[in-house]
C-alpha cells in the first residue's frame, strides 16, 4: 500500500507541469496572432510605403489629420544630396569658426536651436534673446521657436516659401533644416557655391480616419546657379559673359599680364586662364608670390593627378587668400577645377583688385 501514493504523486506533479506549460504555450501563441494583427494593420495603413523606410511606433500614434515627412533612404544616398550637406556643414563651420562650434550632422547638429542662433546671429548682426544653453526639449522648442521667427521675418518680405517650422526642425527632419540653410545661404549671399538641381524624396505620412495613408513626394532643394543666384545683384563677370562677350579677352589679357608679372619669377608663364590655374599649383605658389612668402611643397599636391588633389589644392589656396585678408572667394574650389570661367575669373581678378600695385 505504500507503493500506491507514488503514481498519484507523480500524476500531480505532471498535471501541474501541464498546466503550466499550457498557460505558456497560450501566452506565447496570444503573443503571436498580436504581433501577426499588427503585422497585417501595418501592412493594410502603409501599402504604398517605399522599400527601406520603416513606419515607426510613434507614427501610428499620430493624431487624426496629423502629417509625418521621412526623407526616403534613397535620396540619403544620392551623391548630389551629400554634396550638397558638405557644402551646407563647411560654410557653417567657416561661419563659426570664432564660436568654436563644430558641425559634423545637420540632424544632430541643427535641431536644438543652438546653432541656427548663432548662425543666424552671425549672418544678421542681430542678437536674439534667447537662453545659451536648454537642455529640456521645452526650452529647445522656445528657442527654435524665436530662432524661426527671426528668420522667416527677415526672409517672408523677399518671396521665400517658408517649408520648415518648429515641430519639423526640433524632429531632426533632414530636409526641412537643408531648406532653411539653403534660403539662409542665399538670403545672405554666402561666399559657396550651391550644387545644382539637387532633389530629394520624401516620404509624407498622414493620419486620416484612423489609417495611415503615405506619399512620395520629390522635393527641389535647388536650383541652376543663375536662378539661385538671381536673387542677388549680378556681379561684373555675369554681364561680362552675358551682354558683353567681345570685352572678355580684354579682361583675360589684363588679368594674364597680371599674374605673369609674379609667375616669371619662378620662370613660370600662363597662356590660358581656363585650364592653368584648375589643379590650383599656379593659384598657391602665386599666393606666396604675392604675399611674399615660401609655401612648403608637402602642403599641396605639386603634380597632382586626381580630381581630389586638385580639389584640395585649390581649396588651400582659398585658405592663403583669406589668410592674406581676402574674402573667401564665391567660386567652389570645384568649380575651378571643373574649368568653369567665370568662377576662375572671379578669384583672379580678386586678386587682381587686391594686389594689382604689388611688386
Amino acid at each position: 500500500m505504500s507503493a500506491t501514493p507514488q503514481p498519484a504523486k507523480m500524476k500531480k506533479d505532471e498535471s501541474f507541469l501541464g498546466k503550466l506549460g499550457g498557460t505558456l504555450v497560450r501566452k506565447k501563441k496570444s503573443k503571436e496572432v498580436s504581433d501577426l494583427h499588427e503585422e497585417g494593420k501595418n501592412a493594410i495603413n502603409a501599402p504604398m510605403l517605399p522599400t527601406g523606410t520603416e513606419i515607426h511606433p510613434e507614427d501610428t500614434l499620430m493624431e487624426e489629420n496629423a502629417e509625418r515627412i521621412m526623407l526616403d533612404p534613397t535620396s540619403r544616398e544620392n551623391l548630389k544630396f551629400k554634396d550638397l550637406l558638405k557644402v551646407l556643414i563647411d560654410w557653417i563651420n567657416s561661419e563659426l569658426e570664432e564660436d568654436r562650434i563644430i558641425v559634423k550632422d545637420l540632424e544632430e547638429d541643427c535641431y536644438d536651436g543652438q546653432v541656427l542662433q548663432k548662425l543666424f546671429e552671425k549672418l544678421s548682426g542681430r542678437k536674439l534673446n534667447v537662453a545659451e544653453v536648454t537642455q529640456s526639449e521645452i526650452g529647445q522648442k522656445q528657442k527654435l521657436q524665436t530662432v524661426l521667427e527671426s528668420v522667416n521675418e527677415m526672409l517672408q518680405p523677399h518671396g521665400w516659401t517658408i517649408e520648415w517650422n518648429v515641430d519639423s526642425i526640433h524632429s531632426k527632419n533632414l530636409v526641412a533644416i537643408v531648406y532653411l540653410l539653403v534660403a539662409l545661404a542665399m538670403h545672405f549671399q554666402a561666399p559657396i557655391r550651391l550644387p545644382e538641381h539637387v532633389s530629394a524624396q520624401v516620404v509624407v505620412v498622414k493620419k486620416r480616419e484612423g489609417i495611415l495613408q503615405t506619399a512620395l513626394v520629390t522635393k527641389e532643394l535647388t536650383s541652376t546657379t543663375e536662378m539661385m543666384m538671381g536673387r542677388f545683384e549680378r556681379d561684373a563677370f555675369d554681364t561680362l559673359l552675358d551682354h558683353a562677350p567681345d570685352k572678355l579677352n580684354v579682361v583675360k589679357t589684363s588679368l594674364i599680364t597680371f599674374v605673369n608679372k609674379h609667375l616669371n619669377k619662378l620662370n613660370l608663364e600662363v597662356t590660358e586662364l581656363e585650364s592653368q590655374f584648375a589643379d590650383g599649383v599656379y593659384l598657391i605658389l602665386l599666393m606666396g608670390l604675392l604675399e611674399d612668402y615660401f609655401v612648403p611643397l608637402f602642403n599641396f599636391f605639386l603634380t597632382p593627378e586626381s580630381f581630389e588633389q586638385k580639389v584640395h589644392n585649390v581649396a588651400f589656396a582659398f585658405e592663403l587668400m583669406q589668410d592674406g585678408g581676402l574674402k573667401k572667394p564665391k567660386a567652389r574650389p570645384e568649380d575651378v577645377v571643373n574649368l568653369n570661367l567665370k568662377s576662375t575669373l572671379r578669384v583672379l581678378y580678386n586678386l587682381f583688385t587686391n594686389y594689382k600695385n604689388s611688386e
